[in-house]
C-alpha cells in the first residue's frame, strides 16, 4: 500500500482540454511574449490541415514562425541538435510542438539545448538540466506519449543505438493544449500502437514505488478509459466522443506516470527501440503481460485492482487463477487491436538479448519498478517474448 507519510511531489503544466484547444496556441503564444515561434512537427503533420489551423492563429497574432520537421519516428540526437540551430539561428524564443511524442520530444531537447548550450546527451537522467527551455507549448495529436504534461523527454543516441531518459521540471511545457480533434488523423494501426502505450503508463504508474494516492487516482482512471474504449475507436476511427475518451485516459496517464514514473515494460522497450528503432508503443505491448507476470506477487493487490477496474470478475478463485485470468485478458485485447507480434517477428535476434538487457538495467525507469531485476531475470522476460 502507498504511505500517505511519504513525500511526494506532483508537476504538471497548464493544460487546456477540449474541442478547439488547438486553436488557443496563436493567443498563449502572444501571452508569453513570443517575437517568433519555431513549430516542431514532423513530416505527417506537413501537409494536414491542423498544421495549416496554427499557422492561421499564429498569423492572426502578427507572429512571425520557422518550421522544423526533419524529426524520426524515434528522434534522434542530431535532430535535436539540428533543431537547436534553427531555434538559434532564426532567432527564435518560443517552441510549439505539434504532434505525438516524437516532435514533442524533440523540442523539449530542442529548448534545453538552447538554453544550456550543451549536447542533448549531456542531460541524461534525472534533474540534470540547469536552465529551463524556453516557452515550450504542445498540441498532441496522438491519445497515446502524453509528452504534452510530462516531465519526460526520450532521445536515441544515434551512436551508441539506446534511447536516453531525461527526467526534469523544466521538461514539462508551460501550456498544454489537448484537443482530441486532432487525433482523427491517426488510422487503426497507430491508434492501437499509442492506446496500448498509455495503457502501459497507467499500469506501471499504478505499481510504481513512487505511486501516491493523487497518481493512483489518475492511473486506475486512465486503464478505465483507455480499456474500455480502444477497441470501439480503432473500429470506429473518426468517432469523436470516443477519440475524446481516448484522448482523457492519454492525459490521465500522463500527469500519472510523469510523477510515479515508470517501470521495467519502459525499460525493456527502450533497450529494444534504440537497437532497431521500433515503435515505442508496439514494444511497450508486446512486453506488457511478460513483465507484469515478473512483478505480479510483488504487488498483487495492486494488480488485482487493476483487473477490476478492467472489469474482471475474480470472486471465487486462488490468487494464482487470478494473476493468469489478468494476463489473458491482456493477451485478448492486444489480439482483438492487432498488437500481437513477438521479438522474432520484430527482427531481435536471441544474439541480441544480452545487450538488450545490459542497457535495460541501466534505464532510470528501473529504479521504480516494484520488483528489482537482475539482468538475468531480464534477459529471461525477453526470451519469453521471443
Amino acid at each position: 500500500m502507498v504511505q500517505e507519510s511519504y513525500l511526494r511531489k506532483f508537476v504538471a503544466p497548464e493544460f487546456i482540454y477540449g474541442s478547439g484547444a488547438r486553436l488557443l496556441a496563436g493567443r498563449y503564444a502572444k501571452n508569453l511574449a513570443a517575437k517568433k515561434v519555431l513549430i516542431v512537427t514532423d513530416p505527417g503533420i506537413m501537409n494536414l490541415n491542423i498544421l495549416g489551423d496554427l499557422e492561421e492563429v499564429l498569423i492572426e497574432q502578427n507572429l512571425e514562425y520557422e518550421i522544423y520537421s526533419s524529426i524520426s519516428p524515434n528522434p534522434r540526437d542530431e535532430e535535436v541538435m539540428d533543431g537547436a540551430a534553427v531555434f538559434n539561428s532564426e532567432e527564435c524564443n518560443l517552441i510549439i510542438a505539434l504532434g505525438g511524442g516524437s516532435p514533442m520530444d524533440c523540442a523539449k531537447g530542442i529548448g534545453i539545448v538552447s538554453s544550456n548550450r550543451e549536447h542533448i546527451l549531456d542531460f541524461e537522467g534525472v534533474d540534470q538540466v540547469p536552465l529551463p527551455s524556453p516557452p515550450l507549448i504542445c498540441i498532441p495529436t496522438t491519445a497515446g506519449t502524453s509528452a504534452d504534461v510530462s516531465q519526460f523527454a526520450i532521445i536515441l543516441d544515434s551512436i551508441k543505438k539506446v534511447k536516453i531518459a531525461i527526467i526534469s521540471k523544466t521538461m514539462v511545457p508551460d501550456v498544454a493544449l489537448i484537443d482530441p480533434f486532432t487525433t482523427l488523423t491517426m488510422d487503426k494501426k497507430l491508434t492501437a500502437h499509442t492506446g496500448f502505450d498509455a495503457l502501459v503508463h497507467s499500469f506501471e504508474a499504478y505499481v510504481s514505488n513512487a505511486s501516491s494516492h493523487i497518481t493512483n487516482l489518475h492511473a486506475l482512471d486512465s486503464v478505465r478509459l483507455i480499456s474500455s474504449n480502444i477497441l470501439p475507436t480503432i473500429h470506429d476511427l473518426q468517432n469523436q466522443k470516443l477519440r475524446s475518451k481516448m484522448m482523457m485516459g492519454s492525459l490521465e496517464a500522463g500527469l500519472a506516470f510523469s510523477n510515479a514514473s515508470l517501470g521495467l515494460i519502459h525499460a525493456m522497450a527502450h533497450s529494444l527501440g534504440g537497437l532497431l528503432d521500433l515503435a515505442h508503443g508496439e514494444s511497450n505491448a508486446l512486453l506488457m503481460e511478460h513483465v507484469i507476470d515478473y512483478n505480479f506477487y510483488s504487488v498483487p493487490e495492486k494488480y488485482l485492482k487493476i483487473a477490476r477496474v478492467m472489469g474482471l470478475n475474480l470472486k471465487g478463485i486462488s490468487l494464482d487463477e487470478k494473476k493468469d485470468s489478468l494476463l489473458k485478458h491482456i493477451t485478448d485485447l492486444k489480439n482483438q487491436a492487432g498488437v500481437n507480434t513477438n521479438l522474432k517477428k520484430m527482427g531481435v535476434n536471441k544474439d541480441d538479448i544480452h545487450s538488450l538487457a545490459l542497457k535495460a538495467i541501466n534505464d532510470p525507469c528501473i529504479v521504480t519498478n516494484p520488483r528489482r531485476p537482475s539482468v538475468e531475470d531480464i534477459e529471461e522476460i525477453y526470451h519469453n517474448a521471443f
